[in-house]
């Protein structure tokens, strides 16, 4: 059994990672492999991210929830 998230814009990218199969690479296609070695990952939100990296959290939140729904 997989605890289901609720994955909005705010939510910390560590968790996402950690509970959503695939979500990791999602979120290095968008943001590249520096954030698994960032200590910030398990306090920074998707929206904190895409602003980091100049991208639209929804797109990146979108992805993220196709794989849930698989």
């Amino acid at each position: 059994m997989t605890t289901q998230i609720e994955v909005t814009k705010n939510s910390i990218i560590g968790d996402v990672i950690k509970t959503v199969p695939g979500a990791r690479q999602v979120i290095e296609k968008y943001f590249g492999g520096g954030c698994f070695t960032c200590p910030g990952i398990n306090m920074e939100t998707i929206a904190f991210g895409a602003a980091m990296h100049n991208m639209d959290p929804e797109k990146i939140v979108n992805e993220i929830k196709k794989l849930m729904e698989n």
